[in-house]
């Protein structure tokens, strides 16, 4: 006699679901495992260009704060050079005495150069602006160092051509034909200028003045700065003693 096992339906049917159970237990895994791969991916991507757009930005507005610095150093010179002029013309009998106190400011404005390789690397590359990603940003990027080449122009390399220490000394006219007013007011607004540019734009990418402190200290220490004034006051006081040397020669060799 053969005897027929059959399977009750319902024990089939629990069979079946429970491998469809794992299937979808196991297609789950997969797409939780694919979403986690791709998405830590895609974090990691968004903070590595967060992180990039962030030094590119703090390191066009280093660039900003270097400028501003020799601008305000020139301005504070000029307004010197104005003070003086002014001094001398209502009391000429103190040209001979305080048309040597020009010197000084001569010589910051005869050494004043500009480094652009920052404003180069910002023009000429097409993954800056991908980088940054703010065409409003981008622009008054480009509007200050358009200023800046202006300010060069007009500023730096004229004072640099036609105001010399050598003009200053020949004689008390030379000293008033110059236009130390208005190399004073010029230099006042590129400044004003400058800084609305760099204030802008700090404002544009959320970026405080304790953020560019911080940036400021990892490129350049305090022990640098201090080293670098302490090179540029020895080769002041260098440079005066030189030329206090010279006068008196000259001085006897016209007896």
């Amino acid at each position: 006699m053969n005897i027929k096992l059959h399977t009750p339906k319902s024990l089939q049917a629990g069979s079946g679901m429970s491998s469809i159970k794992q299937f979808l237990l196991a297609l789950l895994a997969t797409t939780i495992s694919i979403i986690l791969t791709f998405g830590t991916a895609a974090i990691i991507d968004y903070h590595k260009k967060k992180a990039a757009k962030k030094e590119m930005v703090m390191m066009v507005l280093n660039d900003f704060d270097k400028t501003i610095e020799i601008v305000e150093k020139m301005d504070s010179g000029l307004c010197e050079c104005r003070r003086l002029q002014q001094e001398i013309a209502i009391h000429p009998e103190q040209y001979d005495s305080l048309s040597m106190s020009f010197i000084q400011e001569i010589k910051n404005w005869s050494i004043v150069e500009f480094i652009e390789t920052t404003e180069r690397i910002f023009s000429s590359s097409i993954e800056t602006f991908s980088t940054i990603g703010d065409v409003n940003f981008v622009n008054e990027v480009s509007d200050f160092y358009f200023c800046r080449s202006k300010y060069k122009e007009t500023m730096l390399d004229d004072l640099k051509k036609n105001v010399t220490f050598k003009e200053i000394s020949k004689s008390l006219k030379s000293l008033m034909s110059i236009e130390f007013p208005e190399y004073a007011y010029m230099n006042s607004t590129f400044l004003s200028d400058m800084k609305a540019y760099r204030d802008r734009c700090m404002l544009m990418m959320n970026i405080s003045q304790e953020d560019m402190a911080k940036f400021s200290e990892q490129h350049m220490s305090k022990k640098a700065h201090a080293d670098r004034a302490a090179i540029d006051e020895k080769l002041s006081k260098e440079y005066l003693e030189s030329q206090e040397v010279l006068k008196q020669a000259r001085e006897k060799l016209k007896d």
